[in-house]
């Protein structure tokens, strides 16, 4: 059994109709994690035993004739930042190393569960998610399946790694700076972030990077994303910002798809340098939606300058929040000393300066909207340049820079649902991803885009790593 080649949909459907039982899923699971994780160091904990007791109890449930949902018998990875109910929540910080066991699962978690999945693990983040690789000093590296000398990216760098290597279908991830996007890109997944409140973060802990990040799943193909994305979307009241249950089911929305009318692309959003061969592949996927019958806007200014640092000041006052109670005790000499360090140098700044940065969420909001009267849809790489070792940045063209990951926070800021697709590969076989940007709200404009976009696409190849650890 390999995850990478039945969907999501078809592996559940298999539990549901008894063709095959969730305790076969999960042990396939299982089997692939001992397999493979001593390589790629995707999940830093696994609970098998539990994992196969309520896959058992889900048979049970089916043999009596009960309906348990839509992901049936499904097993799932958890991000190592959210909660699920008996596994310990390190944020992949040594400071939290020995906290307790999670009792009760986060929003996302449980409606996964509600829905059939089944836990099985946790997977690697770094330290509190504060950067775009997956490392820490609790468990050290996640490596890119497509090549263990390359970064999986981050800070969904763990899941990302995880779903490449076929350890298992459906993982959970969040975003608040590209952390869905950039490990979807570099470990040749399709990505999606949602918009802010789409897939609720309430709970009784206030969000930690206020209104940047959202949560979501992330899966190897789009439609297994959404048919997820179906059962989780939808208001709490613990959260201020959740949005109202949409009208329509997301899945079926993907039925009958066709190429964009018309679409922007903007090779550097007027501030990125990009690397060569990462803008060759995405130009080259480009014209390829032009021969399908899409008019193409080249746009080469969407931002006057790189926000940055607007994003940093209000990133990282959200980790001084989490973080400073943590002074002047042992705990504080335990925490990464990059994160340290930049929340040293962004996050101590006045009311006065994070209002201003607030204000940048708003001017950039105001000129996609004046975009968005062009064009429906912005088009622009994913990442700037190319993956580099496990545990250190990405390269442009050669030359080792923290901005290789330069084209997705100012989507975080402005609240844009955002996803990525698999454009091509570089002469290396590494995966490139073509970034797509959507108006407020117009999270069915993107699906249905990268949907259409992975189909066009989809002559590429296997549906995973040739190698070190593929078919």
């Amino acid at each position: 059994m390999d995850f990478r080649e039945t969907t999501v949909a078809q592996l559940a459907a298999d539990v549901a109709a008894r063709r095959t039982s969730a305790r076969e899923l999960v042990q396939a699971a299982l089997d692939r994690i001992e397999a493979l994780n001593p390589s790629v160091n995707a999940f830093v904990a696994v609970d098998g035993e539990r994992a196969l007791q309520e896959a058992g109890e889900l048979d049970e449930r089916l043999a009596r004739g009960e309906e348990v949902g839509p992901l049936t018998g499904i097993p799932i990875g958890v991000k190592d930042l959210e909660d699920a109910a008996g596994f310990r929540t390190t944020h992949g910080s040594l400071a939290h190393a020995d906290d307790p066991p999670a009792r009760r699962d986060s929003i996302l978690v449980e409606r996964l569960r509600a829905a059939g999945c089944i836990v099985v693990g946790k997977t690697n983040t770094p330290e509190h998610g504060h950067k775009a690789d997956t490392t820490n000093d609790l468990f050290g590296p996640t490596r890119n399946p497509w090549d263990l000398g390359k970064s999986a990216g981050g800070s969904s760098g763990g899941t990302a790694a995880a779903l490449a290597a076929g350890m298992v279908p459906l993982a959970t991830g969040s975003d608040g700076g590209g952390s869905i996007r950039i490990p979807s890109a570099v470990c040749g997944l399709t990505g999606m972030k949602p918009s802010l409140g789409r897939v609720p973060a309430g709970g009784p802990d206030a969000p930690g990077w206020g209104d940047l990040s959202t949560k979501g799943p992330m899966a190897r193909r789009i439609r297994d994303v959404t048919l997820a994305l179906d059962a989780v979307v939808g208001p709490d009241p613990t959260d201020l910002r959740s949005l109202p249950m949409p009208e329509a089911s997301w899945t079926r929305s993907l039925d009958d798809v066709g190429a964009p009318h018309r679409v922007a692309w903007s090779p550097t959003l007027g501030y990125a340098a990009v690397d060569r061969e990462v803008l060759a592949v995405c130009k080259a996927a480009v014209d390829r939606l032009a021969d399908a019958g899409t008019e193409v806007i080249e746009v080469p200014t969407v931002f006057e300058q790189d926000p940055v640092l607007d994003w940093l000041r209000i990133a990282m006052v959200g980790g001084a929040r989490v973080l400073d109670a943590y002074r002047d005790t042992p705990r504080w000499d335990q925490v990464d000393a990059g994160h340290r360090a930049a929340i040293e140098a962004f996050g101590r700044v006045s009311g006065e300066d994070l209002f201003r940065s607030l204000d940048a969420c708003h001017h950039a909001n105001l000129r996609l909207v004046e975009l968005f009267r062009e064009a429906p849809l912005l088009l622009t790489p994913t990442v700037a340049g190319q993956a580099g070792a496990p545990g250190g940045e990405g390269t442009v063209n050669g030359e080792t820079t923290p901005q290789w990951v330069a084209f997705t926070y100012p989507f975080n800021m402005t609240r844009s649902p955002a996803g990525t697709v698999t454009a091509g590969f570089t002469a290396s076989g590494m995966p490139v991803g073509l970034q797509v940007v959507g108006p407020q709200h117009a999270d069915v404009a993107v699906l249905r885009a990268l949907t259409f976009l992975e189909d066009l696409f989809d002559d590429w190849g296997p549906h995973g790593p040739v190698a070190p650890i593929g078919r």
